[in-house]
């Protein structure tokens, strides 16, 4: 039996420096779960990560029975959004709409997947288990840039992160993604480390 670190099996997509650069992220599984609204006080953000964990240690557990491995539970990672994206606005969060999702390793893709999180669900009346999905994801080419510190101070970062996108000719293309490195539970927020992400096309 073995104990697989995806972290360090995906690391590209799952380090980051203060300077961006650019990746290439291919599909893999995710478990996601949509909602909308500030995750601040957004009851169904609440219930969509308190949903997601259960479901994937459960994964994490029958990956283990049918392999005889174990593997590392994934960060939780965010895509964010609003209906028109042109009048997108940190300060507007009640008009966000978002994906929180944890990667998977392809090893899911031999269980039945549907069954299993169905049953978890019901087991634990999870609150947004009837929301959830088992769907490959991958932000393709895209850049990248760690970001230190409280969201609150994002902004910087992000703004940064697209003038290197323009500085490298290209534009912004698919969804603002976030990767959640640090539990904000157990850290400073001077301390939180947040990957930001942003997929990239030929304008």
């Amino acid at each position: 039996m073995a104990t697989v670190d995806l972290k360090r099996t995906y690391r590209d997509h799952y380090t980051a420096h203060t300077a961006p650069s650019l990746v290439t992220v291919p599909p893999r599984p995710h478990l996601m779960i949509d909602g909308a609204g500030d995750p601040n006080t957004a009851p169904a953000y609440t219930d969509a990560v308190t949903t997601l964990y259960p479901l994937a240690y459960a994964l994490r557990a029958a990956v283990k029975e049918a392999t005889g491995d174990a593997y590392t539970v994934m960060p939780l990672e965010g895509l964010w959004w609003s209906d028109d994206l042109s009048t997108f606005s940190v300060h507007a969060k009640d008009e966000w709409r978002w994906t929180m999702m944890i990667s998977l390793p392809d090893a899911v893709d031999d269980l039945d997947a549907p069954a299993l999180l169905d049953r978890v669900t019901r087991a634990n009346d999870l609150p947004a288990g009837d929301r959830v999905r088992l769907e490959r994801f991958g932000d393709g080419r895209a850049a990248q840039v760690l970001h230190v510190g409280p969201f609150s101070t994002e902004p910087a970062t992000v703004a940064g992160l697209h003038a290197f996108i323009a500085e490298q000719g290209l534009a912004l293309a698919g969804t603002h993604h976030e990767i959640y490195l640090t539990d904000p539970r157990r850290s400073a927020p001077e301390r939180w480390r947040t990957i930001v992400r942003q997929p990239v096309a030929a304008p």
